[in-house]
């Protein structure tokens, strides 16, 4: 990267702004479906392109890949733009408020700048590598749990499409294993927003067993640069190939981490 990550932080910014304002003043639209209980509204589409068009203007020799229309520019360079439009798009076609805009910028692999954008509740939050962590100016940090019995957790939605009968049984018996050992467990329908919540303190962990660039880049940063630990199922450092997302509060790591292997061996075992 010829400049610092931070420095690319504000064509992120401006990105949001431009993605928030079609989320709040648009009505979702004809749905296309994806796939299994999956689905994108015109806005998700409409959104896309809109950060596309300005990504590419503002940064012309970046590659962009978007859940919707995939990759698109010189994929040979180290820089990559991930975005998910709205993440959460069956709550958004619902007029449930908790969907987000994610825009995330990967160097090499690793997410080093990221925007979540929450444009029902009003809230921003961005981070670049080596900076902090932030909603809108306030610098935010995760919290100081320590104890499992103490803590929130989120858990990511449970799989539709291809095998999700088998996928369902490692996450129902997880949800068992959580339901058991935590306070609570909380299943909100956006990763956007766990990552965003564990950056800022409100959840103490976020568990998605799945791990998708246009999903996760954003969260990733602001989520590590609050000072969370963002790991795979193993316990072992988060990357592009790992195959989930566990963002936890550096206290939970280990417990978290011993939770999701008694669930898969569970699993294994029945």
């Amino acid at each position: 990267m010829t400049d610092a990550p931070a420095a690319l932080l504000p064509v992120a910014l401006k990105a949001a702004e431009i993605a928030s304002d079609l989320v709040r003043t648009r009505v979702p639209g004809l749905l296309t479906a994806k796939g299994d209980r999956d689905m994108a509204s015109e806005v998700d589409y409409a959104v896309e392109r809109a950060v596309r068009d300005h990504l590419r203007e503002r940064t012309p020799d970046i590659a962009i890949l978007g859940e919707e229309e995939g990759i698109s520019g010189d994929t040979t360079g180290e820089l990559l733009w991930a975005i998910d439009p709205i993440d959460g798009t069956a709550n958004f076609v619902r007029n449930i408020p908790l969907c987000g805009i994610s825009i995330g910028l990967i160097e090499r692999g690793r997410p080093v700048v990221g925007v979540i954008d929450l444009p029902f509740l009003g809230n921003r939050y961005h981070a670049a590598q080596h900076t902090g962590a932030y909603l809108e100016d306030r610098r935010i940090q995760a919290s100081m749990t320590t104890n499992l019995k103490d803590a929130i957790v989120a858990i990511g939605d449970y799989a539709v499409g291809e095998d999700a009968q088998a996928k369902n049984r490692r996450r129902i018996a997880l949800t068992e294993r959580l339901a058991a050992n935590v306070q609570r467990v909380r299943m909100l329908g956006s990763v956007a927003i766990d990552l965003a919540w564990v950056a800022e303190g409100k959840l103490d962990a976020s568990i998605t067993l799945s791990n998708k660039p246009w999903d996760m880049a954003a969260g990733v940063i602001i989520a590590r640069e609050a000072g969370a630990k963002v790991t795979d199922q193993d316990g072992t450092d988060h990357t592009l190939a790992s195959t989930a997302t566990v963002a936890t509060t550096s206290a939970l790591t280990d417990d978290i981490a011993f939770l999701i292997k008694a669930a898969n061996d569970a699993r294994s075992r029945s």
